[in-house]
């Protein structure tokens, strides 16, 4: 059978060291700033050792397969993720919970996403939602990232130093290889330190664990429906904002469609909710991945097989990942997505009549706040679009 042009040549001709960096980056960073919260959630739940690597099998093919069709089917840099805000609601709503009934609940609420992405209707409501908003929403929420550079210098000085000045070096005379050149520094200097610490790494194929799930009211009322909102307003909605924001038009509904389905077929062996990325995908769909916009697909190709890659050596690679110091993975996340969260500052306060709206956004989702278990983002995507339609009034 003939692969379609742009999967063959076309695909090789577009990819680079800059893309595949930054593929590299967003899957270094998701999985370095939140796998342990997915840990704790699966402990939660009563999870072996063996279901807890089942878990991260199963997110991890999950996102690779998600990634890699919706990018290449739109050729538009489209990462999917596990909903951090997601696990850290299992922590504490799974107490009480057996494994089978969270599994049931994994499965209500991926149906829910399903039909959110074939009935239309969150694609309705993306269509109000101003530029100009989805842009301070996305500066918001990578906001702290940019911080953490600073913050983390306070307890390693002299890594964090050494990244930011190869970063301003590299930013000004190999741009699309800075972060590959932060990353490789950073990596050399921990080591020198002695601050990366690998013990007893052994490499060998994660083993998938099915679980049948055990349908229970009480589970699919506490587990499912709030994991269904955390996920669609905490990760769905700053997923698209942040795709419209970087200037990419792919449809909205089929999108989600496919990663509830995703989730719904890959929940009995752990994947308990697959969304659309925002800090990861931003970091991808940066000009630091590629100044062509058009090539910048290839990085979301890259991260979809290192997504792969990481749910076939599932234990192996949370072990790999967990050697590197926090320190350093904040300080590249910042550096990474500094000209995003510059950019999209820029476009959000760039239109006076939308100024005041945005900032609004802007401030309330970087303030961090959560009420009713649901994330700044929505909460400043909300208070934004109230003041925006106050001053259009």
């Amino acid at each position: 059978m003939k692969l379609p042009y742009f999967l063959t040549s076309q695909l090789f001709k577009d990819f680079s060291l800059s893309t595949l960096t930054s593929g590299f980056v967003a899957i270094l960073v998701g999985y370095t700033s939140s796998a342990v919260i997915i840990f704790q959630a699966a402990s939660s739940a009563g999870a072996s050792t063996a279901e807890m690597t089942s878990w991260f099998f199963a997110l991890g093919i999950g996102m690779g397969i998600s990634t890699l069709g919706l990018t290449l089917y739109y050729r538009t840099p489209i990462l999917t993720a596990w909903s951090t805000p997601g696990a850290a609601l299992l922590v504490t709503s799974l107490n009480g919970v057996s494994l089978p009934e969270a599994i049931a609940a994994f499965m209500f609420s991926a149906i829910l996403i399903t039909l959110a992405g074939i009935t239309g209707w969150f694609a309705k409501i993306m269509q109000y939602l101003p530029i100009p908003l989805a842009n301070a929403m996305l500066a918001g929420v990578l906001f702290q990232f940019g911080l953490s550079i600073f913050e983390s210098a306070q307890s390693e000085l002299a890594l964090v130093m050494l990244m930011l000045a190869i970063y301003l070096v590299g930013k000004r005379y190999a741009p699309r290889y800075a972060i590959l050149l932060v990353l490789a520094g950073g990596v050399i200097m921990a080591w020198a330190q002695g601050l990366m610490t690998i013990n007893q790494l052994e490499w060998q194929i994660a083993q998938p664990v099915f679980t049948m799930p055990s349908f229970s009211l009480s589970a699919l009322i506490s587990v499912g429906i709030p994991l269904f909102i955390v996920t669609m307003a905490s990760q769905n909605m700053p997923g698209i904002a942040t795709i419209r924001a970087a200037g990419y038009e792919p449809p909205i509904s089929p999108l989600i469609t496919w990663t509830g389905l995703t989730t719904l077929v890959l929940a009995p062996f752990g994947a308990y909710a697959l969304n659309l990325a925002a800090i990861t995908a931003a970091i991808c769909m940066s000009e630091d991945a590629h100044p062509d916009k058009k090539r910048r697909y290839t990085a979301a190709v890259a991260a979809g097989f290192f997504y792969l890659l990481t749910g076939l050596l599932a234990g192996s690679v949370a072990l790999l990942l967990a050697s590197f110091p926090k320190e350093l993975v904040l300080a590249l996340a910042g550096l990474a997505l500094l000209s995003t969260i510059g950019n999209s500052l820029s476009t959000a306060l760039q239109e006076q009549s939308h100024r005041e709206a945005a900032l609004i956004t802007f401030l309330v989702t970087a303030s961090g706040m959560t009420l009713f278990s649901v994330g700044s983002a929505f909460w400043g995507l909300i208070a934004g679009y109230v003041a925006w339609r106050v001053f259009k009034a």
